[in-house]
């Protein structure tokens, strides 16, 4: 049985500075349910703007968005961001506001009871492995980037979305920390059965942890599919793309010693 798109772009256009800025040309994508979805692209390419078109932060100029079969143009705004998860890179939480009040806002906003916010909260910081006593009561000031990373996500999972959406979240971490939060939100979205799509100017990062990849530039959707049927793409902007992870592995490993650590 064919598995039912959750997410459909069709023929979706978006322009700026009185039209003269095209960031999303006539792009058509469709994100089924259960995948994770890698977006990747330039800075400028569109990839940001087609996020959040999707969730109704921008209005698109033309062409057709639905969520879960719901046309976003005619769904109420709010209630449809509350039930799709988002995480910024910068982690996005309120300054002034505590870990947990970050992570229950949402449920706190839709009306939940006090102690099932709290039991929520808990388990929340247990899913993105943040011991709950040390961080509950702190404040985003003092958590490290990784750790704010994950209040983020923490954060976009209390309302226990279908869909997540994420914006480059791992783009500003250091690398070894970068690496155990793609590993880790992974096995959540597998955990959970999410939805989930990924913006990321990285194509190792993209080919590492997504079902599927969708390459834009300038505006326009050039490729999408496996990194096996991308690879398979007239368009040079995608095979340079993916080239970039290959010649890396080739240099640390003609770089690296052998055997040891």
């Amino acid at each position: 049985m064919e598995v039912a798109a959750l997410i459909v772009f069709d023929h979706v256009g978006k322009s700026f500075d009185g039209g003269r800025v095209k960031a999303v040309d006539d792009v058509s994508l469709h994100v089924e349910d259960g995948e994770f979805l890698a977006i990747v692209g330039g800075s400028g390419s569109g990839k940001t703007t087609l996020l959040r078109l999707a969730n109704r932060l921008i209005e698109a100029d033309h062409g057709r968005i639905t969520i879960q079969g719901e046309d976003v143009r005619t769904a109420d705004p709010v209630a449809l961001r509350r039930r799709i998860g988002y995480v910024f890179q910068s982690g996005g939480l309120f300054p002034h506001m505590s870990v947990a009040t970050n992570i229950g806002i949402t449920p706190k906003l839709k009306g939940e009871r006090e102690a099932d916010i709290s039991a929520k909260v808990d388990e929340l910081l247990d899913l993105v492995r943040l011991d709950r006593g040390e961080f509950r009561d702190r404040f985003p000031h003092e958590l490290s980037g990784g750790q704010r990373q994950r209040v983020g996500v923490a954060r976009a999972l209390a309302a226990q979305p279908k869909i997540v959406l994420m914006d480059e979240p791992f783009g500003a971490l250091d690398p070894l920390t970068r690496d155990a939060l793609c590993d880790d939100y992974r096995a959540l979205h597998d955990r959970l059965g999410l939805t989930t799509v990924l913006i990321t100017h990285d194509m190792t990062e993209a080919i590492l942890h997504a079902d599927r990849i969708a390459v834009m530039h300038g505006g326009k959707l050039l490729a999408e599919g496996t990194a096996p049927e991308l690879a398979k793409t007239d368009y040079a902007y995608v095979g340079e793309l993916l080239r970039t992870p290959r010649r890396q592995a080739e240099r640390l490993n003609a770089l690296l010693p052998r055997g040891g650590a």
